[in-house]
């Protein structure tokens, strides 16, 4: 990426005050919204292959907590922990680094060999995460809006707010910048 296309980072204070959140609510909030979307794109995890039992740890650099991406099982868990879990990859970059990706804004070969991005592990499973995703083309934003329920009214100009406000990408961009294929 150059100078001009830096990614944003979650400012400090909202990093802070992250801290002091309860793991388990966060993770169930999580693991029902990972569910929701394999439910609704069953091929995403049926195109990682060999990797379908693999765990993966999302690393967001400027969140207070590490994610981690289990798949063992059949069962899609997105769990948050304080202390580094087991797994066979572990992705690390700024929070607004993976939502780009995941929407087509930022391409990933380009946030890797900027180090933006940083692989460990398994560089080849986490290469079928990233084809898998790019595949199923997923949209946050919708995701969140679908799962409001009755707030569905209020949800979508949230979200547009919070990307005016942080920068970051938080649904799917029309042209897809690219990445591990």
């Amino acid at each position: 990426m150059s100078d001009h296309d830096q990614i944003p980072r979650l400012p400090k204070l909202m990093g802070r005050a992250m801290r002091p959140l309860p793991l388990a609510p966060l993770s169930v909030t999580l693991t029902l919204l990972a569910r929701r979307i394999a439910k609704r794109h069953p091929g995403l995890f049926q195109r990682l292959g060999q990797y379908r039992e693999a765990r993966f740890l999302l690393d967001a650099t400027d969140l207070p907590f590490k994610l981690l991406l289990d798949l063992r099982g059949g069962k899609v868990k997105l769990t948050a922990h304080r202390n580094v879990p087991q797994a066979e990859a572990r992705i690390a970059g700024p929070i607004a680094g993976f939502l780009g990706m995941m929407h087509g804004a930022y391409d990933g070969d380009a946030l890797f060999f900027s180090r933006d991005l940083i692989v460990e592990g398994d560089t080849s499973a986490v290469v079928a995460l990233r084809n898998a995703i790019d595949d199923a083309e997923l949209d946050l934003a919708a995701e969140l809006t679908e799962l409001a329920g009755p707030l569905k009214p209020f949800v979508q100009p949230a979200v547009t707010l919070a990307e005016k406000r942080s920068g970051m990408v938080l649904h799917r961009v029309d042209t897809l910048a690219g990445g591990w294929t």
